[in-house]
């Protein structure tokens, strides 16, 4: 049970059949209500006058003489306790008696009649004071129960505890003179001791529970919901420990929600940390909220790119870009402020570097990417494309969790966008219709760019919190001034997203949404997936993996070194060679060293990048050579010449406490000049290996400082750099 509801009486209430019922239950309130029951068409003659009599003699009502129909007519109908109803009483209880058969009567008598604490039936009475259902009461507890209706403000457990007993009692005995229990078992009951369970306000998974009500018609008794509570209750623990380790960050609250990307029926709704607390708005949904959702739009920036020729091999420029807004001009930064020069689709997407994304709405337009974001059930964004500009990828519009989630489901499933559901039966016409978001193929290639460790490596490392042990795809979003940080992901069985920030709207210390959000959903998808791991995303037809030059992103060329595997649509797979790379005779005659006396004509084949002209700036600042750069060296550079191309010197390495020391490893890399055929690698001056082309080492880290030298076979080290690892 979740939650119970409010009648219009103001209680609450559960309905059980009358054949599920124990069959002493009715027997003992036929016993202490109306033992008659069986015999009179609906009010009892002898009952009236045995209580007339008793209340002259007494000078006052001490029995009204109502039988269990009439009790039934008076709660039905809601009927005021004054003796003018009586008869009226009488007349709705005959007919009553005509329209139901006795067990019917007795079936809603036993659900309808009141036990106090605003608890109407004998089932949700069971609940309320021994929280456990009716069949499973002892006699002791019947008859304690029984004893309530009569009068549940005087009885009350409760405030009264003692009367209660004393009630009991009497039933007991009522029960034993009629002959319903025997001697011994009316010294055991009354022997026995009455455990009733704590008053408690059942409101679990508060936000949802809200939301479901706010779903439903008001004459549904029950609903059952697809919500999974063990699960819910083990996040809100994760929940809770985490926010505990950002306090000092000024993060106080979070959200999360998971969905199963099946049935899209919600598994876990949190709304909150506590839906409780006043200080932190605890009833505040943000699951329901508008936040701004930082970078989690850009995979619908990039996912339109893909539909309109752009691949995930596409170069796209990072480099110093000015957008227009309705404010006015802004330069958009990357969130390491750097730009990276020219980078694949790819690699911009998994790293979330602003610029390309800008860059490529620019191409599209924000109304373009306004109208998919409609179509996926964003209803947050109801201001003209104009009015976010460049900056809608970006985050610069309000969305709710409730949408990103649902919205990141599609790309999950296929591409198809849809409801997301509380219960199996959950009535879907407030919903939007089903509406196709991306091609089965586009989503497969977000999903292949949304899990891919080794593209998100360069901005987030290997070992950050969206690398999880099987497929997962996933996206973070930081809002300006850290007041928002989101992560959303899914495998192929789950969808999950969780918001981390303040409902007040002040901003977090640096909390980032790969720092804030991140971490938890690690935890959560771990959770998830803790009994068996996820089946790697489904593969449609229509996409062919071929190799590829991985800087320039095109079919690789002789001077390509650095080759890759990329997946494209069958129709956009690239059909030009390299254009970067090149092989170029150069004249050094100028300078040579002795070695290079014995070439023809004094010429060395040399490596070169071209690049387009629009990357100057950047090759510039970041010192690469102009119009080229031979093996990253000058284009002095000759035969003989050795250099360390990674790490560099005064690198610090941090070895992670938790991950196996045989993937704790550095990988070393080499620039390496024409004439040389194989290199020396030595740490600490001991040689740990030697290498043909590419000239690449591993070597596992260890604490300390280390030097790492590189040389060839007979000669004294050629370069040589410091490092440091703790």
């Amino acid at each position: 049970m979740l939650r119970q509801t409010l009648s219009s009486q103001q209680g609450r209430a559960a309905w059980v059949k009358i054949d599920e019922f124990s069959p002493i239950i009715p027997q003992i309130f036929i016993v202490l209500e109306d033992k008659r029951f069986r015999s009179h068409c609906g009010i009892d003659q002898l009952a009236l006058l045995r209580a007339a009599w008793s209340n002259v003699k007494n000078r006052r009502i001490v029995s009204g003489g109502s039988t269990i129909t009439q009790q039934l007519a008076e709660t039905i109908y809601d009927l005021p306790q004054n003796a003018l109803c009586k008869p009226l009483e009488a007349l709705l209880a005959i007919r009553l008696e005509n329209w139901l058969s006795k067990d019917e009567i007795l079936e809603h008598y036993l659900n309808r009649i009141p036990f106090g604490n605003q608890a109407f039936g004998i089932e949700t009475a069971a609940q309320t004071y021994f929280d456990k259902p009716a069949s499973h009461l002892s006699l002791p507890e019947l008859a304690y129960l029984a004893g309530l209706p009569r009068a549940p403000s005087l009885y009350d457990p409760f405030r009264h505890p003692q009367r209660a007993i004393e009630r009991q009692n009497q039933v007991l005995n009522r029960l034993y003179r009629t002959g319903i229990i025997d001697s011994m078992q009316l010294q055991t009951a009354l022997q026995a001791r009455i455990e009733l369970s704590k008053p408690q306000r059942l409101f679990r998974a508060p936000h949802f529970s809200r939301w479901v009500l706010s779903k439903i018609t008001i004459d549904e008794r029950e609903i059952l919901t697809s919500l999974d509570l063990p699960l819910q209750q083990q996040i809100e623990i994760l929940v809770d420990d985490h926010l505990k380790n950002l306090e000092p960050y000024h993060a106080t609250n979070a959200a999360v929600l998971v969905v199963d990307n099946r049935t899209g029926e919600i598994r876990v709704w949190i709304g909150s940390r506590d839906f409780f607390s006043e200080q932190q708005q605890g009833q505040v949904d943000g699951v329901l909220a508008l936040r701004q959702p930082g970078s989690t739009l850009k995979p619908f920036t990039y996912g339109l790119a893909l539909e309109r020729g752009l691949t995930p091999s596409s170069i796209l420029p990072d480099i110093e870009t000015h957008a227009a807004t309705a404010g006015g001009d802004f330069t958009v930064h990357n969130y390491d402020e750097t730009y990276h020069g020219p980078v694949r689709l790819r690699t911009a997407l998994a790293c979330s570097y602003n610029v390309p994304a800008v860059r490529v709405l620019e191409s599209l337009g924000s109304d373009l990417l306004l109208d998919r974001l409609h179509r996926a059930g964003f209803a947050g964004l109801d201001k003209p494309a104009s009015h976010y500009g460049l900056a809608l990828t970006l985050g610069s519009g309000e969305v709710r969790l409730f949408e990103l989630v649902r919205a990141y489901r599609a790309l999950a499933t296929g591409g198809l966008v849809q409801p997301l559901r509380y219960s199996a039966t959950s009535d879907k016409s407030d919903e939007q219709d089903n509406k196709p978001l991306f091609s089965p193929q586009v989503c497969f290639l977000l999903n292949d760019m949304l899990s891919d460790a080794a593209a998100r490596a360069p901005a987030f490392g290997y070992q950050g919190p969206l690398n999880l042990p099987f497929p997962c795809a996933a996206k973070t979003g930081t809002s300006k001034d850290y007041r928002d940080n989101w992560t959303i992901g899914y495998t192929s069985d789950y969808t999950a997203g969780v918001w981390v920030g303040n409902f007040d709207g002040s901003p977090m210390q640096r909390v980032s949404g790969i720092s804030g959000a991140g971490p938890l959903f690690r935890q959560i998808m771990l959770v998830l997936h803790q009994k068996k791991d996820p089946a790697p995303f489904n593969q449609p037809a229509g996409l062919i993996r071929c190799k590829i030059c991985s800087q320039s992103g095109e079919i690789p060329g002789p001077a390509c070194e650095q080759k890759m595997e990329e997946w494209f649509l069958a129709s956009q797979v690239p059909q030009d060679t390299c254009s970067v790379h090149r092989w170029v005779d150069i004249d050094s005659r100028t300078d040579l060293p002795a070695k290079a006396g014995t070439l023809p004509q004094f010429v060395v084949k040399q490596k070169i990048e071209l690049w387009p002209p629009e990357y100057t700036p950047w090759l510039v600042a970041n010192q690469r050579s102009l119009p080229f750069r031979v093996n990253s060296l000058s284009p002095q550079a000759t035969t003989g010449s050795l250099r360390i191309a990674f790490p560099d010197e005064g690198d610090i390495f941090k070895i992670d406490p938790i991950l196996r020391p045989e993937y704790q490893i550095l990988h070393l890399e080499a620039n390496v000049s024409e004439g040389i055929d194989t290199v020396y690698w030595f740490v600490d001056d001991s040689l740990i290996g030697w290498n043909t082309h590419p000239f690449s080492r591993q070597w596992t880290l260890q604490p300390g400082e280390h030097t790492i030298s590189l040389s060839e076979k007979d000669s004294s080290s050629a370069d040589r750099i410091r490092i440091q690892v703790y």
